[in-house]
């Protein structure tokens, strides 16, 4: 099972949305971490043939996007995906079955199952308007794996879940990555950090890190840090370096920041965790940017 990625790119009039992206993805979860702008929305739209590439092309074991053989090995779960708020669950699954291709019969029995797996058989004949959002979502990832897609594709699946949700979503993708490539696309960190097993960091259109969680976190060891410091201390530290964490404690303020070097006397260096990473590639102050301890 491959799904190769060569040379991508999307040009708009003013902007270039992907850039030359290349990359080989097999079995397994894989997380797609960016700031909004950096392209992961347009990129996973040109995987599941919705924008075709200015350039490059997308393949899964050889066969082109663009080829019906494709379309049926995928499974796609927009950010906002469609549905008719007077249909009954069961009835909105069973219409995706036929435009699947799942003859009638064989359609409603893969509904009635999948509505089983995510829960939500109690509801299959409540109308979707009186449903909250994480069972929306939960109905998103039903129809999504209708055909038992080899290739799966999350755009913030857990967008407005509330903590119990995004568990219960969370256990639900890592298990559906055992036999297929699931792309997951998410603001939360703390969800790639569970769950994937590759991370793949998108930045200005392009890939600029790849890799396991403690593969792609070295970059960062030794520059995250924590210090307890009064408040003129703490303001001229978050004007200088990107702030993880900022809590009040008593008089003074705990910080948990980001430098190449010791920011202020008494700080100690911090194990270094994917939310560090995030704010070390996409805090307002770029690592560039970074003063040392002596403000040089």
């Amino acid at each position: 099972m491959e799904l190769i990625l060569d040379r991508l790119s999307k040009h708009y009039s003013n902007k270039i949305a992907v850039d030359r992206l290349s990359a080989t993805l097999h079995s397994g979860v894989y997380g797609l971490l960016g700031a909004n702008g950096a392209g992961k929305t347009t990129l996973m739209r040109m995987i599941c043939g919705v924008l075709q590439p200015t350039s490059g092309e997308v393949t899964f074991n050889g066969i082109d996007v663009t080829r019906e053989e494709y379309r049926d090995a995928l499974g796609y779960l927009p950010q906002d995906f469609g549905y008719y708020p007077g249909f009954t669950a069961l009835d909105f699954l069973c219409y995706i079955a036929s435009l699947k291709g799942l003859p009638k019969k064989k359609g409603k029995q893969k509904a009635l199952e999948l509505l089983e797996e995510v829960s939500l058989s109690e509801m299959a004949n409540k109308k979707i308007k009186t449903f909250s959002g994480g069972m929306k979502q939960r109905l998103g990832i039903a129809q999504a794996i209708l055909n038992n897609p080899q290739i799966l594709i999350l755009d913030e699946p857990t967008a407005g879940l509330d903590p119990k949700e995004r568990v219960r979503f969370r256990n639900m993708i890592s298990k559906l990555g055992q036999d297929r490539i699931v792309l997951l696309s998410t603001h939360i960190v703390s969800d790639i950090e569970y769950i994937a097993g590759t991370i793949l960091v998108m930045k200005n259109g392009q890939l600029i890190q790849q890799g396991s969680l403690e593969d792609i976190i070295q970059v960062i060891e030794g520059k995250v840090w924590e210090c307890t410091v009064d408040t003129s201390m703490a303001d001229r530290l978050t004007k200088d370096y990107p702030v993880v964490n900022l809590r009040q404690e008593g008089k003074d303020i705990f910080l948990r920041l980001i430098c190449e070097q010791d920011p202020c006397a008494g700080a100690v260096k911090a194990e270094a965790t994917l939310e560090d990473l995030y704010l070390y590639y996409f805090s307002e102050v770029s690592k560039d940017e970074y003063h040392s301890a002596d403000g040089v």
